[in-house]
């Protein structure tokens, strides 16, 4: 059963692009249709993986990479379109980039497989920059400076604590 919630992941994946060139275009009422959309396929895949009991390392590492690329195409896009600030994008943006390659370093000289759960601030995180994404489309203006400074706010936070537990935690 673990196909569905993985075809979920894919599917977020598969949006990305589009999601990119709808923001690019300023095309705002659809692609909050599609962030939407996405954001909940990201809460319902992890629901059916519990619920059915049909975790799997596909979708341990599927899921991640899949809000990641979203992500980043929403960021891509409302940057493109001056919807945010460019030194948002670039926190955002350069926090996952040093992550993967703490990671790829790590997997490239352990001998041992390794997991890399997320953390709850990286949930966390994730949750505002979907979210932030959802406003600045939606148009709601007055929540847009406060989710800016939430998102750079958590994304920090988020990224401390993966540093902290890269540099102490050696499970």
């Amino acid at each position: 059963m673990a196909v569905f919630p993985n075809l979920l992941s894919l599917s977020r994946l598969a949006a990305a692009p589009y999601l990119l060139w709808l923001l690019w275009n300023h095309s705002f009422r659809a692609a909050l249709i599609v962030m939407f959309i996405a954001a909940w396929t990201d809460a319902f895949d992890g629901y059916l993986a519990r619920r059915w009991n049909s975790s799997s390392r596909v979708g341990e590492v599927l899921d991640p990479i899949a809000d990641k690329v979203l992500l980043t195409a929403a960021f891509l896009g409302l940057w493109l379109a001056a919807a945010i600030p460019g030194w948002l994008t670039a926190m955002v943006l350069g926090r996952d980039v040093l992550i993967l390659i703490a990671v790829g370093l790590v997997l490239l000289v352990s001998k041992a497989p390794r997991r890399f759960p997320p953390s709850i601030w990286g949930k966390l995180s994730t949750i505002v920059q979907m979210s932030l994404v959802v406003i600045v489309t939606g148009s709601i203006e007055l929540m847009v400076p406060l989710a800016i400074w939430t998102c750079a706010v958590l994304t920090s936070i988020s990224f401390a604590h993966y540093a902290w537990r890269f540099a102490y935690t050696r499970k």
